[in-house]
């Protein structure tokens, strides 16, 4: 997957999640900049990232993955290869 569709993809799921409208959100969003992402959420949108994408995070990316440009180059590796 390309990393402006992986953007794309995250920034729209963290939208429904977040409850949040979808053009207030960039690869420079974070827990520390979108005041409805606490962890609670950032669990929900790391299972619902999974199981759009059909992929997996490991308890550590998890834990690290807290902003969306982090957590789209792991989607990007992730999906290398995949159409």
């Amino acid at each position: 997957m390309e990393r402006d569709e992986a953007e794309e993809r995250v920034c729209s799921v963290l939208a429904k999640i977040m409850n949040q409208p979808r053009a207030s959100l960039s690869a420079g969003s974070s827990r520390d900049n979108v005041e409805a992402w606490d962890s609670l959420k950032h669990m929900y949108l790391m299972l619902a990232l999974e199981e759009e994408l059909g992929i997996e995070f490991s308890d550590d990316e998890i834990a690290n993955l807290v902003d969306v440009a982090s957590l789209v180059d792991a989607i990007v590796v992730k999906t290398k290869g995949s159409a």
